[in-house]
């Protein structure tokens, strides 16, 4: 798949605005990093094999991106969906844990794997917010099956997202 070596100039197009389409995934580096160039080959390959594609940013050149994003360690890697991180770590990975990393990242969305036809029809337009209303209100009747899609719904959206905060607070006061 793709590898681009991405900076501020083009982090917009590469990545925010192309994880609206598909994943990607960031890898944060610098050249003097040791860790980095263990990573940096299993990642590129990983991600390859899985048709994901990879954003390099080196933080040495792409300091502003590296203090937006929080990037205190490297390596480090985002993944994002929809324009927000949805996964991360941080540090050399074997192979192993970056091939876990993306089959998780590349999971089929939940609307693809319910049967539901009103929460696949929410989850299908875009109405997050109509899903978790809708599930909130059948926890009495299916507990685990509900809070199993809400959770699985929080990784599908990326925790920076306002209402997976939000959701998060009412099914945690809803079970507890």
């Amino acid at each position: 798949m793709t590898r681009v070596e991405v900076t501020e100039s083009n982090w917009q197009a590469e990545v925010i605005e192309r994880s609206q389409r598909e994943p990607v995934v960031v890898d944060f580096w610098a050249e003097w990093c040791g860790p980095c160039k263990l990573l940096g080959p299993v990642i590129e390959e990983a991600t390859a094999e899985k048709g994901v594609a990879l954003a390099k940013v080196d933080v040495d050149a792409s300091q502003q991106l590296a203090n937006e994003y929080g990037i205190r360690g490297i390596p480090a890697v985002k993944a994002f969906r929809n324009g927000h991180v949805v996964a991360e770590f941080v540090g050399a990975q074997p192979k192993a844990g970056v091939e876990a990393f993306l089959e998780e990242l590349t999971k089929p969305p939940v609307a693809e794997t319910i049967d539901d036809p009103e929460l696949r029809a929410a989850l299908v337009t875009g109405d997050y917010e109509a899903a978790f209303e809708l599930l909130l209100g059948r926890l009495p009747e299916n507990r685990d099956a509900t809070r199993e899609t809400m959770v699985s719904l929080f990784g599908e959206l990326g925790h920076e997202n306002p209402l997976v905060a939000r959701y998060r607070r009412r099914l945690a006061a809803a079970l507890y």
